[in-house]
């Protein structure tokens, strides 16, 4: 039978966000919750010996342990600062100095695996899940050779789900205020897996309630074979505390403990300075140039350099990723992104090739050169592209010129290339990115947008290239 690691979050007691005041313990209230702590964080063993009251006892001697890795005074009683630790919200694992691993130091065997949200928890919009999930295993991407991708049937390497109370894995939740989450360590089966307690209120961006993306990044350190951490402030640190997500980064400590494990970010060589250092876009910036836009499953995607944003109707701000922890085999910089509600697929373009992808996955068969879909041998790269809704025809940009790709026969429509401005009267200049949502088109030259109706061409407004980045 294989060992299962298995980590749990907790509110022990009263804690913000987590459950109802509790009126003052008494001592022997207060004994009994000490007891149950120690039991289930400290490896305290059911005993006859003495109790607080009657001198040194095992549970004075584990009372002392938790102290020390808590970082208080050791006094080996229940005092009122011992006393508020234990009614934090935490996670259900014993508790181990600095930097841990599970015992064993169990690891996955490979650094690409598959995640799969099964439900959703109707706190959150759709959106709202996919990015707190997606962000909490780039946590852990981003200074790790770990890369995750996305499966919709099947079964992944890490199973993700929102139950209550019993769901099969002899770890029941226990209703509202206690038991946050679970995960197991790496392992076949069940190994990996995490599940979110539905009966506790799952927020996005609110101090309020419990963050999902700060719980999900915690449990899948565990999915990756993480335990413990002493470190205050680490995120592997056993207790539950609210950071604004938009701020959050990894300590040192949860660094030094991910990379015991997988080694470092290849992407990044400390050893070396970058002769360019990659900045860090602003979505707000009022230059902002895009290399790319394009929908995607209701979303839409703006490139610029190896980020890239989401951004939907459910969501008060845009997110920011980085390309290659979503998709590694798709390079930065890109050059131009559609969406074809046809074929469902999504195709990035750089230099002369071309991508597919089926939901974050890159299709069999691809990259491709751009010249299998009959653009001549003279076009370099493809500047712009835009699905046409309403004709099912791709428009393809080269600078202030563009063709007609019609997906049926795979071939470039008679008549083209045609200019910008013929087409879509009121442009100027180059054309580098372009995308059509909802009956409109949208055109990108630099930081300027133009918005025309997609069916008469006419131009409606021209916009700021954040617009749509929810600044």
């Amino acid at each position: 039978m294989k060992t299962l690691s298995l980590c749990i979050f907790v509110c022990i007691g009263t804690a913000a966000n987590c459950g109802p005041v509790l009126q003052p313990a008494s001592t022997h209230e207060n004994e009994d919750m000490a007891v149950m702590y120690l039991k289930r964080f400290y490896n305290l063993t059911d005993q006859n010996g003495p109790t607080f009251r009657h001198g040194v006892s095992q549970v004075t001697e584990k009372l002392s342990e938790m102290q020390r890795f808590f970082g208080l005074k050791v006094t080996g009683t229940m005092d009122s600062e011992t006393q508020k630790v234990m009614m934090e919200p935490r996670c259900g694992i014993p508790d181990v100095s600095e930097y841990s691993t599970f015992p064993g130091r169990p690891k996955w065997p490979t650094n690409k695996l598959t995640y799969r949200i099964e439900n959703y928890t109707p706190d959150l919009s759709r959106f709202e899940v996919d990015t707190a999930i997606e962000r909490g295993l780039q946590v852990w991407a981003k200074v790790t050779p770990l890369r995750f991708t996305r499966i919709y049937s099947g079964i992944a390497d890490i199973m993700i789900s929102f139950v209550r109370r019993a769901h099969g894995d002899n770890n029941p939740f226990d209703g509202p205020g206690r038991v946050l989450a679970h995960a197991f360590g790496p392992s076949r089966g069940i190994g990996g897996d995490a599940h979110f307690d539905e009966d506790e209120m799952f927020t996005a961006r609110s101090s309020r309630g419990i963050n999902l993306f700060l719980v999900a990044a915690h449990e899948f350190g565990h999915s990756m074979g993480l335990g413990h951490s002493r470190v205050r402030g680490a995120l592997m640190f056993p207790t539950y505390s609210y950071t604004d997500p938009n701020r959050f980064s990894l300590s040192q400590d949860d660094v030094r403990g991910i990379q015991s494990l997988y080694g470092s970010n290849p992407d990044v060589n400390p050893g070396k300075p970058d002769p360019k250092p990659p900045t860090n876009p602003d979505a707000c910036g009022p230059n902002l140039v895009v290399d790319a836009v394009t929908t995607h499953g209701g979303e839409r995607l703006f490139f610029k350099g190896r980020y890239f944003w989401r951004s939907s109707s459910q969501s008060s701000k845009a997110v920011q990723f980085l390309i290659k922890n979503v998709w590694p085999e798709v390079p930065d910089d890109l050059d131009a992104a559609y969406e074809s509600t046809r074929s469902r697929r999504v195709y990035l373009f750089k230099d002369r090739q071309v991508w597919a992808l089926s939901g974050n996955n890159v299709v069999r068969g691809y990259p491709r050169s751009i010249s299998s879909m009959g653009l001549p041998n003279t076009v370099k790269k493809i500047s712009a592209a835009l699905y046409e809704e309403r004709s099912g025809k791709t428009l393809l940009f080269i600078d202030n010129y563009y063709y007609s790709y019609d997906e049926v026969r795979g071939r470039m429509d008679r008549g083209y290339p045609r200019l910008v401005e013929e087409g879509y009267p009121g442009t100027r200049g180059k054309v580098t990115a372009a995308f059509e949502i909802r009956g409109y088109s949208y055109l990108f030259d630099g930081s300027t947008m133009y918005e025309f109706s997609s069916r008469s061409k006419r131009l409606y407004r021209v916009l700021k290239t954040s617009y749509f980045l929810r600044c």
